[in-house]
């Protein structure tokens, strides 16, 4: 049987934890910051954990990252 794949775009995005929770940037910051609230911009630095629907499938993306 051939070795899985980790996809490229997932490895240089997101990170798994010891505990199994999956890492990765906060959305909303690309564009259009001054629409944005002072308080939005301060909490979104930085990263974040991701949801477990979210989680689930970047770790169907990373086999080898459990």
């Amino acid at each position: 049987m051939p070795k899985m794949k980790t996809k490229s775009s997932a490895k240089k995005r997101f990170k798994v934890t010891a505990t199994g929770k999956v890492i990765g940037g906060q959305a909303g910051k690309r564009h259009g910051m001054i629409k944005r609230t002072k308080k939005f911009i301060r909490d979104a630095r930085g990263t974040t954990t991701l949801s477990e629907p979210d989680a689930k499938i970047i770790k169907g993306f990373m086999p080898y990252d459990r």
